[in-house]
């Protein structure tokens, strides 16, 4: 019990392409009845601008939450509804913000996407800004951490970084979408991805169809 204590889940979207990984993901820890505290890197501003067209902003930060949430994974506005009362935003470039200390309560932390860079910044103790800083926090308090790395192909010293990071206790989730639950459209391999995180997280959602052991079953879904 938290007696009503606000104890959210960090969110760090970094500058890989998947800015509908993010969302899907956001959109279940809210559906699920999660707080969440979002830390946007400034590379992942471009990417989001170039896949949504949306342009993130510090000062108006929710409104511009509440479009890309919205926005399907099609490019369609207005796919989804998605209050974001609960959402706590936090500066990239704020290294004093709560979630900077072992002492902020948070249960955990997903980075989706997280790029190569990002990878190579958490797993060397970089800390160049508060999301890889909330990273090193997380893994240091020993929390569940959960990195969705998103490249392809991986070099050598990006998988040496992905061994240290599981290594160091934190779960290395590539996004890597399946088809055996029956996708029919590009935000049913989104969602599969953002559900795997949220699997890895212990948060319950309905975003894919699970298998059950019987082929074919995604056919007759």
């Amino acid at each position: 019990m938290n007696d009503g204590k606000r104890i959210p889940w960090v969110v760090g979207v970094s500058g890989a392409s998947g800015t509908p990984y993010a969302a899907s993901v956001l959109r279940g820890l809210l559906a699920a009845g999660e707080s969440v505290d979002l830390v946007v890197s400034r590379a992942s501003r471009l990417t989001l601008l170039d896949e949504t067209g949306i342009a993130f902003r510090d000062a108006h930060w929710r409104d511009d939450l509440t479009a890309w949430l919205a926005r399907g994974a099609d490019g369609k506005p207005d796919t989804f509804e998605v209050p974001v009362d609960d959402v706590r935003y936090w500066a990239a470039g704020d290294l004093a913000a709560g979630p900077s200390s072992g002492s902020y309560p948070v249960k955990g932390m997903l980075i989706v996407p997280a790029s190569t860079a990002c990878v190579a910044g958490v797993a060397l103790g970089l800390s160049k800004d508060l999301l890889q800083r909330v990273a090193s926090v997380t893994l240091k308090e020993r929390r569940r951490l959960v990195i969705a790395v998103r490249e392809t192909p991986l070099s050598g010293q990006t998988l040496k970084h992905l061994v240290a990071l599981d290594e160091a206790g934190a779960v290395v989730l590539p996004a890597s979408p399946a088809f055996y639950a029956g996708a029919t459209h590009i935000q049913d391999l989104v969602d599969f991805v953002a559900g795997r995180v949220l699997d890895a997280a212990e948060v319950p959602h309905k975003l894919y169809r699970r298998w059950e052991g019987e082929l074919g079953g995604s056919r007759g879904a």
